[in-house]
């Protein structure tokens, strides 16, 4: 399992609360476990209490991307390795489930945790993951989906930096947007200009009105 996997950990737990919406789907144990994906063992430690662990969690890593999408790097690095030093891992290599042609194992870094629960087994995954993901390819890589109402959290692993929302939907949508807004202004630029000469006729023709009945 590649490192650069763990980074989603963290989108998954952040992008689980829609703040301008309203919408919090990290309501029961049931959701909690979801968020763990494949590690079944690591889910099945999950308690009652980790629902709000985990929410509190998901506040201190959706503050990361607040900063990083501002443009406060040190801000979010700084938030970052206080995660890290809160929820400690320890890297191991591994080969499990992995094999090349001939047989032997595909060796690769695995974060190996140590959790007193769910939560700090999630939350140092996660932290550790993002962290990889922000010195491998920098701070500004980690976005704020620009189509409001959304703000769900994603990577940028584009190669020219260029991704602005969390999916090709909000993307759309944002486009979609965009040119209605384009046609609306074209629409009152049309009408602005045409409505000096419908004035002067109106104008004209009144003058010739008076003239008429003056004579």
């Amino acid at each position: 399992m590649e490192l650069a996997y763990y980074s989603d950990y963290a989108v998954r737990l952040v992008n689980t609360e829609e703040p301008a919406r309203g919408k919090d789907t990290l309501t029961s144990i049931d959701a909690v476990r979801d968020l763990f994906g494949g590690n079944q063992s690591a889910a099945r430690r999950t308690t009652e209490a980790d629902v709000t662990r985990f929410r509190s969690v998901r506040a201190r890593l959706r503050a990361v991307f607040e900063a990083a999408d501002g443009g406060d790097e040190t801000l979010a690095v700084d938030l970052l390795n206080s995660l890290l030093l809160e929820f400690p891992v320890s890297p191991q290599i591994s080969g499990h489930d992995f094999r090349d042609d001939d047989g032997r194992p595909l060796w690769h870094m695995h974060l190996a945790d140590h959790p007193s629960n769910a939560t700090a087994g999630y939350a140092a995954i996660a932290a550790m993951g993002l962290a990889f993901h922000l010195t491998e390819y920098g701070v500004d890589r980690l976005g704020l989906c620009e189509a409001p109402p959304c703000r769900n959290a994603y990577l940028d692993t584009s190669t020219n930096r260029s991704r602005r929302y969390c999916s090709d939907r909000c993307a759309t949508r944002a486009n979609v947007a965009a040119y209605r807004a384009r046609k609306r202004l074209e629409a009152d630029r049309t009408d602005r200009a045409a409505r000096p000469e419908s004035t002067g006729r109106a104008a004209d023709s009144a003058q010739t009105t008076r003239a008429g009945n003056e004579r």
